[in-house]
């Protein structure tokens, strides 16, 4: 993608949706965090549907470390992967109670010590908590970035870097939602939409699919 298409690209995709957000359920930075941990391998729907019956009995650190293992796991089992995520959100629930008050850190470093929490989640809370222009690549902005030619690389990392460069200052907020969203509905994986795309003008994809 030339760097004269980016702008139009993002001001067409901000102009369908002038203020994106999260699909994952939440009223606090904390569950933020949690729901964003518990969706590794698993859709947003599905963590949805665990933590609308999770967060109004234990919506906090100490109340989840209160519930114990089991007690944990009986409200997520529904969620793959759930005995391990258990395990990383009660000792990430401990760190949060003994080393900050029961309170999210606001930096990288402080996010990514946290067990189960990788890059990518410490990207989505620094972005959607916090407001800062990070990158949450997941396998959707992957997809788009590479297949549209707006920021190409091997791995989600080079793509993550990409972007930074490459996505104008005034969309660097709300860039990764659209991406996201653009991935998930149109850009799919297997058929993307080529046909109903509002940005298909600015893509450096070659074998766009017709209308069915």
């Amino acid at each position: 993608m030339k760097k004269s298409d980016i702008e139009p690209f993002f001001a067409t995709l901000k102009a369908a949706n002038p203020m994106p957000n999260t699909e994952l359920e939440y009223t606090t930075v904390f569950e933020l965090l949690a729901a964003v941990l518990l969706s590794a391998q698993a859709t947003d729907v599905g963590v949805n549907k665990a933590t609308r019956r999770l967060f109004p009995v234990a919506g906090t650190p100490q109340k989840i470390l209160d519930l114990g293992l089991a007690g944990l796991e009986k409200y997520i089992k529904t969620i793959g992967l759930y005995r391990s995520k258990a395990r990383h959100l009660l000792e990430t629930c401990r760190i949060l109670v003994e080393q900050h008050q029961g309170q999210v850190p606001r930096t990288r470093e402080a996010l990514e010590a946290l067990p189960g929490v990788g890059r990518k989640t410490a990207n989505v809370v620094l972005n959607v908590a916090f407001g800062q222009p990070t990158m949450a690549v997941d396998t959707h902005i992957f997809r788009v970035s590479n297949r549209t030619g707006l920021a190409p690389g091997k791995n989600p990392l080079a793509v993550e870097m990409q972007l930074l460069k490459r996505v104008p200052a005034a969309y660097a907020v709300d860039s990764h939602h659209w991406l996201i969203l653009h991935g998930r509905y149109v850009c799919q994986a297997r058929k993307p939409q080529c046909w109903q795309c509002s940005v298909a003008r600015w893509c450096d994809f070659k074998d766009k699919t017709p209308a069915p």
